[in-house]
């Protein structure tokens, strides 16, 4: 895997572990290990230009993801194709609002957010019921794995 991450606030944040979390999901997600993908974390300013430059909605947000080659999961039999994943855009002070009201830390509410913007980058989305349930609990499980495999 291509993971590049790129700090572009002031918050203090522990790149290895996310481009770690990353490998996790792609290659879970049976994605070809030749897959390029961008995590940027930026303040809430840039944050709030990019999701009302490409989103069309006021205000920051808490993740924005932008894909690129349109891959999907692959399968065990069967890698996705290698390619261009796609960009991935974390505000660390919106995840820790979030995280205090969800009663865990800062990083792992981070954790929740890349994991979610990757499953977007995916094909995944949560329009309807049925797709919110099986794309958080994907994002539950592949958070638990990665936090069993960290410890």
């Amino acid at each position: 895997m291509s993971v590049e991450v790129h700090n572009e606030t002031e918050s203090e944040i522990m790149c290895e572990i996310f481009a770690q979390l990353t490998e996790h999901v792609l290659n879970s997600l049976h994605v070809h290990p030749d897959t390029e993908v961008s995590i940027i974390f930026v303040d809430e300013e840039s944050m709030q230009k990019l999701n009302e430059q490409w989103m069309g909605e006021q205000g920051t947000t808490d993740v924005l993801s932008f894909p690129m080659d349109e891959l999907r999961p692959g399968r065990p039999e069967a890698q996705t194709p290698a390619g261009l994943l796609g960009d991935i855009v974390i505000c660390p002070k919106v995840a820790q609002l979030q995280a205090i009201a969800a009663g865990h830390s800062s990083e792992t509410e981070m954790f929740v957010l890349l994991i979610h913007g990757l499953l977007h980058l995916l094909g995944f989305d949560h329009a309807t019921p049925v797709e919110e349930a099986e794309m958080f609990q994907l994002q539950s499980e592949l958070l638990k794995t990665f936090l069993q495999n960290k410890v």
